[in-house]
């Protein structure tokens, strides 16, 4: 059985760049600073963000994803019988997304992230029908 070790949320933000213009058509390598993999956790990961934009749409098939904001706020939006749901979070606020629910986030002032994500992720830059 592995050792579990100890992870300092606070060290791992401050080892990220902000990255202060994402958009749905931002690349992982464009992005690579702004995010960081904390931990493998069962078919996914416990990942961090540093951001300020809009993302592109995504879903996680294999399970529902947790989204916690540390700092700042953002809006996840969640497509539901092809509505747009529209959900504030703000700092110290989560939300679970529902496996295979397609959703994004718009975050214009900025916002630090904590997200337990399953894998794999599927992204579209276009809403999807």
């Amino acid at each position: 059985m592995p050792k579990a070790t100890p992870i300092s949320i606070e060290d791992a933000f401050a080892a990220l760049e902000f990255l202060g213009d994402r958009t749905p058509k931002t690349t992982p390598e464009q992005a690579e600073g702004a995010f960081a993999a904390l931990s493998d956790y069962r078919d996914g990961a416990v990942f961090i963000g540093h951001y300020a934009g809009n993302s592109a749409w995504e879903r996680h098939a294999k399970g529902d994803e947790l989204v916690l904001v540390v700092e700042g706020a953002t809006t996840l939006i969640q497509l539901s019988d092809d509505r747009e749901i529209r959900n504030p979070l703000s700092a110290g606020e989560f939300m679970v997304v529902p496996q295979n629910t397609w959703h994004r986030f718009e975050t214009p002032e900025g916002v630090k992230i904590f997200t337990v994500t399953p894998q794999p992720t599927d992204h579209s830059v276009e809403r999807p029908e």
